[in-house]
């Protein structure tokens, strides 16, 4: 039987992070390389990938990184079969790569609405697909953590966001891990998301900037917003031999945004 500290703990395992040069997806990858893990990371912009590198090797993290947009078939299979090049098998997935925009519905423009929907849903499968084509499935293991958000469980309160292309998408990816664990379980597979609350990032500063700090937290129970920390212990719960018979939940950690 292991221990507690044996359960999470990571060594030897593999993780590619979508979206990790920063924010949410630098956080995660702080976790799952203290604890042991391999790191691949992908965004678009190779100063933000370094960046991150530095970040990360300052913490005693070694961490490999790859340019690729997940909007793109192209890209996307070529991030998989690097990061399988590199790592040899990939036993952790976060796809964390994420996009918004903010508009009426009724002027929203379809452009953006593609463009929302092409990277936080479409890309997600398709790398998704061929990870667990690749690697998880032939080998009989796996985790795979996306990252939605509490957009995809409600809609917004009046007079605040106007994010109809991201709620929508966000949505979809809740129904896609339920959807997904369902299928994948059999091959030892867990798929599982995490719903973040609104987290100071460079994707919600506009917002941020918009409502200000008070108004955004006046509907949060704990009276404050997500930092830097808030998502490691999740993340770690489904990453780890911790979580092995956890699949197709969705957990918020939004400060109890979605319980009231």
């Amino acid at each position: 039987m292991k221990t507690i500290a044996q359960l999470f703990d990571l060594t030897g395992r593999t993780a590619l992070i979508t979206g990790g040069s920063r924010g949410l997806g630098l956080q995660i990858a702080e976790a799952l390389g203290e604890q042991g893990a391999r790191l691949v990371l992908s965004a678009r912009k190779a100063d933000e990938l370094q960046e991150a590198q530095q970040h990360l090797r300052e913490r005693g993290i070694e961490a490999d990184w790859i340019v690729a947009d997940g909007a793109r078939d192209d890209d996307i299979a070529r991030l998989a079969e690097e990061t399988l090049s590199r790592l040899g098998q990939v036993d952790i997935l976060v796809n964390n790569a994420g996009a918004t925009w903010g508009a009426p519905a009724e002027d929203h423009p379809v452009e953006a609405w593609d463009k929302v929907m092409n990277l936080n849903i479409r890309g997600l499968f398709l790398l998704t697909q061929r990870i667990g084509k690749l690697s998880m499935i032939p080998r009989r293991q796996g985790r795979i953590i996306n990252v939605a958000s509490i957009a995809g469980l409600s809609g917004n309160p009046p007079g605040t966001l106007e994010t109809i292309a991201y709620n929508t998408s966000k949505g979809a990816v809740v129904n896609f891990t339920r959807t997904l664990a369902g299928e994948w379980g059999e091959h030892n597979i867990t798929v599982n998301a995490l719903a973040p609350g609104f987290f100071p990032s460079k994707m919600t500063q506009g917002s941020l900037a918009r409502m200000g700090v008070e108004r955004m937290c006046e509907g949060v129970p704990l009276r404050r917003l997500g930092d830097d920390e808030d998502l490691k212990g999740a993340a770690l719960l489904f990453a780890s031999d911790a979580g092995k018979h956890i699949t197709g939940q969705i957990l918020a950690v939004d400060g109890g945004v979605s319980a009231v």
